[in-house]
C-alpha cells in the first residue's frame, strides 16, 4: 500500500462513516419522536385520572355524605312512623295489642 493511503482515509471510508452517522441520527430522531408521543399519551392519561379523582373527591365529600345520611335517616323515621301508625290501626280494628300485630307481620321489637 502506498503511504498516502495509510495517512488519509479514502473517500469511500469517509462516506461510509457519514452514512453510518446519518443512520444513527435517524434512529435517534425516530426514538425521540416515539418517546415524545409516549410522553404526550401519558400526560393525557394523568390528566384523565386527575379529573376522575376530582369527581370522586366531590362525590365522597364528608359534608355531603353526612347530609345524605341525615336525609336518609329522616326518610327512614318517617316511613317507620307511618308503618307503626298503620299497625296501630290494624291492632285497634282487630282488638289486639300492637305488639301482636307486629309479630304477625314479622316486625321485631327493635324494628
Amino acid at each position: 500500500m502506498p503511504a498516502s493511503q495509510d495517512l488519509h482515509p479514502t473517500s469511500s471510508t469517509a462516506e461510509n462513516g457519514n452514512v453510518q452517522r446519518e443512520k444513527r441520527l435517524n434512529a435517534l430522531r425516530t426514538s425521540i419522536a416515539e418517546l415524545e408521543s409516549q410522553a404526550e399519551q401519558l400526560e393525557s392519561q394523568i390528566a384523565s385520572v386527575k379529573s376522575q379523582l376530582k369527581l370522586i373527591a366531590l362525590r365522597d365529600d364528608p359534608a355531603v355524605t353526612v347530609q345524605r345520611h341525615i336525609r336518609l335517616l329522616h326518610d327512614y323515621n318517617e316511613i317507620k312512623d307511618i308503618g307503626q301508625g298503620l299497625m296501630g290501626l290494624i291492632a285497634d280494628a282487630r282488638g289486639m295489642r300492637q305488639i301482636d300485630v307486629q309479630k304477625e307481620f314479622g316486625v321485631g321489637d327493635r324494628d
